[in-house]
């Protein structure tokens, strides 16, 4: 059986996922270690993912998919897994993240939408908790499985904003900050994503202190989120987006523009190669 760690786990989407997996290796006659060698993933890892263990990175379970010719099936439910990671009011925030067609956001730090594997992983590390290193990639495979949407076919349309503390802030590794300076500016030039930056000289301006998203749906609704250091609000009233709408705007106003913000971005790469 899949292991729980609570009466709760059980009939979550994650343990679902698990008892799936398992139940698909055994009917499929495999044992661990043959799944192992045709998948090419550690079989301790996979036999993780079959006791609710670890999450899974998506790559994974298309591999799955494929071997068992599910036709999506673990894909979609690794997609309900993964909120499990989140906290109640950021796991609703990502539900309206997933089907929005428009999004901006402002952020005064590295998105994570925007973060590399190892850039993520040294800033979930240091986190005022102290994490395993289990948990510590669980952390880091959740942050990473956001950026998926970027990936859906229409792509919604993006506009990121982002502080020069953002840009000014490295990584301990010379090397992996300037890893993320380029996946950063490399995001740029995709032609469904804009990132601005708000230089320093702009001044003070009304959105300091935390990060902003709106997203926009299919059918016109909005929603905004605001997030701190370990706090998180979801707005769902319409005069209240629309307050932090025209906040955003004028912020974009204040920004440099696409064309300035990709020529300032290149010359950060550039003063950034170890």
């Amino acid at each position: 059986m899949v292991e729980k760690n609570s009466e709760e786990d059980e009939g979550s989407a994650r343990w679902v996922l698990a008892c799936e997996l398992r139940r698909l290796r055994e009917s499929s006659g495999r044992s661990l270690a043959q799944l192992s060698d045709e998948a090419t993933y550690d079989r301790t890892y996979l036999h993780r993912l079959e006791t609710g263990e670890r999450l899974s990175k998506l790559p994974v379970m298309e591999t799955l998919d494929r071997i068992y010719g599910t036709s999506g099936l673990l894909v979609r439910l690794w997609g309900l897994a993964r909120l499990d990671a989140f906290k109640d009011k950021y796991r609703e925030f990502m539900r309206y993240e997933a089907k929005a067609t428009i999004m901006q956001k402002y952020a005064m730090v590295v998105p994570g939408l925007l973060q590399t594997d190892d850039f993520a992983r040294e800033a979930l590390a240091l986190a005022p908790t102290p994490i395993s290193a289990d948990e510590l990639e669980e952390n880091v495979a959740a942050r990473l499985s956001r950026q998926e949407l970027l990936h859906r076919n229409p792509p919604p349309d993006v506009r990121i904003i982002l502080d020069e503390s953002a840009l000014r802030r490295p990584a301990s590794d010379p090397k992996i900050w300037h890893d993320q300076l380029k996946r950063i500016v490399d995001a740029a030039a995709a032609p469904n994503m804009t990132i601005q930056v708000i230089p320093f000289s702009a001044g003070l301006h009304g959105l300091l202190g935390g990060s902003l998203s709106l997203l926009w749906m299919e059918d016109g609704s909005s929603v905004a989120y605001l997030e701190g250091n370990n706090s998180g609000d979801l707005i769902e009233e319409p005069e209240e987006v629309a307050r932090y709408r025209l906040a955003y705007d004028r912020l974009r106003d204040a920004a440099l523009s696409p064309h300035d913000s990709s020529a300032f971005m290149r010359q950060l790469v550039e003063d950034s190669r170890p």
